[in-house]
């Protein structure tokens, strides 16, 4: 069985979409971290961003982060499924293992949560 691992997952959204549409694909990175055994602990909507350089003539992005737990196998699928979406402009995963690297992760986390509850 694969071991649990705590990630953080950042992906930008192409600018172009109508406002629901933004919300729609997150909310599908969302439920494909759940289907595939993950639980998202904390969020941080970062929003419309100039990108730091162009990407597929896009100048700007929705900016997106998750912090969550996940077995360590199902990183594959939903790398798979990130890549699969052209709404997607780009996306990153990061581990959390070493206690430092854990410490951090929850502090992000909570510095997220402290900012979702403004």
């Amino acid at each position: 069985m694969a071991r649990i691992r705590n990630y953080e997952t950042m992906f930008i959204v192409k600018p172009t979409l109508a406002e629901e549409e933004i919300q729609a694909q997150i909310e599908l990175v969302k439920s494909n971290i759940t289907k595939n055994g993950g639980e998202i602990i904390e969020c941080d909507d970062m929003g419309s961003r100039e990108l730091a350089y162009e990407i597929a003539k896009n100048k700007r992005g929705y900016y997106y982060v998750i912090y969550f737990t996940a077995p360590t196998d199902s990183i594959l699928e939903l790398e798979r499924n990130y890549n699969n979406n052209e709404s997607i402009l780009r996306h990153m995963f990061i581990k959390f293992e070493s206690k430092k690297e854990i410490a951090a992760w929850t502090s992000m986390k909570d510095e997220a949560a402290k900012k979702a509850a403004k």
